[in-house]
Parts: C-alpha cells; sequence; structure tokens
C-alpha cells in the first residue's frame, strides 16, 4: 500500500531543536502519524542515536520508515513504559507529542471524526477497540451524555443538547455524523453552529478515546524514563489537554500541589525550558490545522 499523506508536522523545527539534547541518545515520538516529526529528528541523531515511535493508528503503520536507527511500535503511547521495556530500553533522552487528531483521520470520511463529511459515528483512533461514537451516543444515559458535553466539549447547553440526543435516539438509531448533525442543528443559531457542532464532536472523541486519561498517563510515565536533563515536547490543540500539560510541568500532579518532603520542600519532576511557543502566521497560512497549536518544553530535574 501506498504511504499515506498526513497533515504536515505542526511546529517542526522549534519542537525537533528543544527535543535533541544528545545525538547518540534514545529518543521517542509518541505520535507518530505521518512520520514527519520522526523523520526530522532523525536528520539530527548520529549512527548512534535511536529513534521509537508510536501510533496505535493502523493507517500511520503504512508511513514506517525505513532505517536502521527506527523502530515503529502499533501501540498506543500510554504503554509507552511498557514497550520499551520489551525493546530493552528503560531510560530516553527525550521524548515528543504531537495531541490530536491527524488531519488524514479528520479528512477519512470513514473514520467519522470530522463534521464536515457525512460517515458512520466511529471516531476511534485505534481501530480495533471496541467502543464507536455510535456506542456512546446511543446507549449513554442523559446525566452521562450532558457531563461528556460539558467537560470534554465545554459546550454551552450541553444539558438541553444531550436531551436533545436522547429524544431523537428512541425513534431510530443515531448512526452517521450527519444523523447527529440534524439532530442538534435545530437547538444552535446558525453563527454558533460549526464551533457548536466542532465541540460536540470534541466531546463525543475525548470519550471514545478516553484521551484525557491517555495523555495523564503518557506525562507520568514517559517522566519515569527521562534521564536527568532529558527533555518532554508537547503540542497541544485545546485547552483541555494543554491545562493538563502546563499543570504537570508546573506542580509534577494534574489536581492540588506538588509533593512535599519532611522539611516542606515540593518534589518537581520537571522544569519547564522557555515559554509557549505558538506558530508563526506563515505556519497557519502553509497549515492551518497549526493555528491552535501550544508547544510547552520540560526538562527533567
Amino acid at each position: 500500500m501506498d504511504k499515506i499523506n498526513y497533515h504536515d508536522p505542526v511546529l517542526l523545527q522549534p519542537s525537533v531543536t528543544a527535543l535533541i539534547s544528545d545525538p547518540n541518545g534514545v529518543y521517542v515520538d509518541a505520535t507518530f502519524g505521518g512520520g514527519g516529526h520522526s523523520q526530522e529528528i532523525l536528520n539530527h541523531l548520529s549512527e548512534n542515536g535511536k529513534l521509537f515511535a508510536f501510533d496505535q493508528d493502523q493507517d500511520a503503520l503504512e508511513n514506517s520508515i525505513d532505517d536502521p536507527r527506527f523502530t515503529l511500535i502499533e501501540a498506543n503511547f500510554k504503554d509507552i513504559k511498557k514497550y520499551l521495556k520489551l525493546y530493552g530500553v528503560r531510560q530516553i533522552h527525550g521524548v515528543l507529542a504531537d495531541f490530536g487528531v491527524s488531519s488524514y483521520q479528520f479528512d477519512a470520511k470513514e473514520r467519522g471524526f470530522s463534521i464536515r463529511f457525512n460517515g458512520p459515528l466511529d471516531m476511534r483512533m485505534n481501530q480495533h477497540d471496541q467502543t464507536t461514537a455510535k456506542d456512546i451516543i446511543n446507549t449513554y444515559s442523559l446525566e452521562e451524555l450532558a457531563d461528556i458535553l460539558k467537560n470534554y466539549g465545554e459546550l454551552k447547553g450541553a444539558y438541553r443538547v444531550a436531551e436533545r440526543i436522547v429524544a431523537g435516539r428512541e425513534n431510530n438509531k443515531i448512526k452517521t455524523t450527519q444523523d447527529l448533525i440534524e439532530l442538534v442543528t435545530p437547538l444552535v443559531p446558525e453563527r454558533y453552529l460549526n464551533k457548536t457542532l466542532a465541540q460536540l464532536f470534541q466531546a463525543i472523541r475525548i470519550e471514545v478515546n478516553r484521551e484525557l486519561d491517555v495523555i495523564k498517563t503518557f506525562l507520568i510515565e514517559s517522566t519515569a524514563l527521562l534521564v536527568k536533563n532529558g527533555r518532554m515536547v508537547c503540542i497541544s490543540y485545546h485547552s483541555l489537554e494543554d491545562r493538563l500539560v502546563k499543570r504537570y510541568i508546573r506542580e509534577g500532579v494534574f489536581e492540588g500541589e506538588a509533593e512535599q518532603d519532611f522539611f516542606g520542600n515540593r518534589n518537581y519532576p520537571l522544569r519547564k525550558v522557555g515559554g509557549l511557543q505558538v506558530p508563526s502566521a506563515e505556519e497557519i497560512k502553509k497549515n492551518n490545522r497549526a493555528r491552535s497549536a501550544k508547544l510547552r518544553v520540560a526538562t527533567k530535574i
């Protein structure tokens, strides 16, 4: 099969420049996708360097890179520690994660990620997973749906939208993206429709893939793997992701404050490097997907 055309890698140069501290080191691209970040990382490594990449999407495997320094692992990046151990890797010099959905996934109508195309309500990043968006839309209770839309979509009127979905599925099962869009559209003023639908689809997608829990596990496990002064580089696309990354880098926890030792000193596993970086106007013009990207970098203390 031919290689699949994914999006241009976002914030390519600043992310890879921030990542590489030792060209002879071991690095991880946690979200391989089209391989753009991985290829650039390899360009910065010596012949002794190693790069492991993760992707749970079977379509991404078609983009694997033929390089003796490179290994592509078909797995969710939350399991980074377990899979690297299988390859005898217990410490890494840096890890890069580009969170979110790829342009390819959005553009593949049969995957059901996008409001632009009519397709099955799927939204699974791993096609082997059991639960689809259709399952959630048609089986979750009113309260469960409302919570998802409020917490994961930050959707105003979440309860009202959930009520509409529950009422609509009593007559016919909601099977396609268009079924869902047509059901919700009458509730929303036209000028807010696209934003509301995007928030709705985001909320369901996050629930299908357990995205926030996955990111939390990844941040903890990858921090444990990093050598001292090793780098963590994260690219986020919405406030829920970015909030987790920012807070974890600052406090080492997702709620409350960092743990303290007997003397009251707080134990921070990471220290931020530089400030928040966003794409240039030129990059956004070339790649509209980059418009909401936020890059944060940390080093292991």
